[in-house]
């Protein structure tokens, strides 16, 4: 009878343990129990790695003997995540590391070390600890290569703050935060075959290709970047994902008004960079002062329908970039002094939307502000940026002189608290030109033949110009965007948030969405592991011992006394 039972129960453990392998072999199961979803995939990852149609292969050249504790953690987490993205991707996935400084000889380490700085690479200095524990300067490339039919991408994988040191844990900390979008972003940069179109418009004054050169070169890499101008031609922008409007200087015709407001009507997207007052900087520069003027752009009426309105005032911050100064210095020579000038706000974004979401800086000039308006329960507004607490509205027409620079408003003066510098609008809008009468502009065009509401459209208004401007040297060469002349110091927070807008107003909210991610670090605490070494020791080396051993004397309690007859 025993044997027949003990057989039953084998029987019934085998069929269990056979369904459950069948199931787990045509089931992809996985567990991830942080809450974070740290071991997670984003859907939008997962989508483009199932839809790849040919073999993506990755090099990283994060690999060998002496890297730094950090990097080790960095290679490990690489790897973790690339095993990730290849469960979705399948064959057409393969990656490798590869230790650059793998060779012997010299001549062939600088050859390969060249060749991956030509192709984007930048490779960082970091000390080599060797197996007898010698110190020893190395070269390391902490970073990728993919290739996808026959096209090639660099990634640079380790984000330096540039206040700690490559290796440090906050530097490898951020860069693992940010793998998979880095991964994800890459990859579909490779694999697009068509990307959509946006347009910078031209013909009022908007800033010209060398001013936009930086922010054009990155929106290159995912959409097809064109300009032009509207001519008041009607459908002119239908096939155009997003369009930008720079910093115009001259007011808009009816015509292309009419043009931008049906573009809207039919679903498009407007990223609006308008400022509220004309500030001419180079005669402030030359005289010592100028006259800060409001500017009307012809665009109060739209902008007020579709529910925001850019105020003709100036914004004083007590957060700003310096503006440097030449002078006379103690030994004959000219030298530059930096001085306040609250008319160059520094913006910190503090809130959750995934545009602004973990900016760094953002570097603004003699920007206005803005206030939402109307009451439209189909359009959905939401602050993007604002001003610090302290800060003050000069009313215009202003005269600024550079003699403010001894004289900035003292805090008390700052009352005007936090203010609205960039608002996204979403939703069904409603026309400018609803019940106007529009074949006064465009004979062929009747009323019924204008469109009235929108079908879901999204814009972004910001009330400053020059967020989206590159400096251009004297000799024509432009600077990175954000970078700012007077102080040589680069607001990155620019480039981030023009491309936050661009990317959300092409619906590619996706990959925003993993750019913006944030992981728990778990970090050990140096100061409690020093303070408690022998109870940390105790609990992760003996203890399991001795918890082993209590196990087995328990085993051999029970057995004797079971067997003792």
């Amino acid at each position: 009878m025993k044997i027949k039972n003990r057989l039953i129960k084998l029987i019934i453990s085998s069929l269990i343990i056979i369904i459950g392998a069948y199931f787990l072999s045509i089931k992809f199961l996985r567990f991830d129990l942080t809450s974070e979803g740290r071991y997670t995939l984003s859907d939008y990852s997962i989508n483009i790695l199932k839809n790849l149609n040919d073999k993506v292969y990755i090099k990283v050249y994060l690999d060998g003997k002496g890297l730094p504790s950090t990097f080790k953690n960095f290679r490990r987490e690489i790897k973790e995540e690339l095993d990730e993205f290849k469960i979705y991707a399948g064959e057409n996935l393969e990656f490798e590391f590869i230790n650059p400084s793998e060779s012997p000889d010299q001549e062939v380490r600088f050859a390969l070390y060249g060749d991956l700085f030509k192709k984007g690479l930048i490779p960082i200095e970091t000390n080599e600890i060797s197996d007898d524990g010698k110190s020893s300067q190395k070269l390391i490339f902490p970073g990728i290569i993919l290739s996808y039919k026959g096209r090639e991408k660099a990634v640079n994988l380790l984000k330096s703050s540039g206040n700690s040191e490559p290796e440090s844990e906050e530097n490898i900390n951020n860069s693992i935060q940010a793998l998979e979008y880095e991964f994800t972003n890459a990859i579909q940069k490779l694999s697009k075959e068509k990307k959509p179109k946006i347009a910078f418009l031209e013909g009022h004054g908007e800033l010209n290709e060398f001013q936009l050169m930086d922010i054009s070169s990155i929106l290159s890499e995912y959409y097809k970047v064109m300009t032009g101008a509207l001519n008041g031609t009607p459908g002119i922008l239908n096939d155009f994902k997003a369009v930008i409007i720079a910093k115009p200087e001259n007011e808009f015709s009816e015509q292309d008004k009419f043009v931008i407001d049906q573009y809207i009507m039919k679903g498009g997207s407007v990223l609006w960079l308008i400022e509220g007052c004309k500030t001419n900087v180079d005669s402030l520069l030359l005289t010592g002062s100028t006259i800060s003027l409001a500017q009307d752009l012809n665009l109060n009426d739209m902008l007020f329908q579709y529910g925001a309105r850019i105020n003709h005032d100036l914004l004083q911050d007590k957060f700003y970039s310096p503006i440097g100064l030449t002078i006379k210095g103690p030994d004959g020579k000219p030298k530059i002094n930096y001085y306040p000038w609250y008319y160059f706000p520094v913006i910190v974004s503090d809130n959750n939307h995934v545009i602004s979401k973990y900016l760094n800086y953002i570097r603004t000039e003699f920007i206005s502000t803005i206030d939402t308006v109307g009451f439209n329960p189909n359009i959905k507004k939401t602050i993007l940026l604002k001003s610090s607490e302290l800060s003050r509205l000069d009313p215009i027409p202003a005269r600024i002189a550079l003699e403010q620079i001894n004289n900035m408003p003292a805090d008390n003066e700052m009352k005007a608290g936090r203010r609205n510098l960039a608002v996204l609008l979403e939703g069904k809008f409603e026309s400018v030109f609803k019940n106007r009468p529009v074949n006064k502009y465009f004979p062929g065009i009747s009323l019924p033949d204008v469109l009235t509401e929108s079908k879901p459209a999204k814009m972004i208004i910001v009330s400053d110009g020059d967020i989206i401007r590159n400096e251009v040297d004297k000799e024509g060469k432009p600077s990175p965007l954000g970078f700012d002349r007077y102080t040589r110091q680069t607001f990155t927070g620019n480039k981030e948030f023009i491309l936050n807008a661009v990317n959300y107003l092409c619906d590619d909210e996706g990959l925003m969405s993993i750019r913006s991610r944030e992981l728990k670090m778990r970090l050990l605490n140096h100061d409690k592991i020093i303070n408690n070494r022998f109870i940390i020791q105790f609990i992760n080396i003996v203890f399991p011992v001795l918890l082993i051993l209590l196990f087995g004397i328990i085993v051999s309690v029970v057995r004797k006394r079971k067997y003792k007859n």
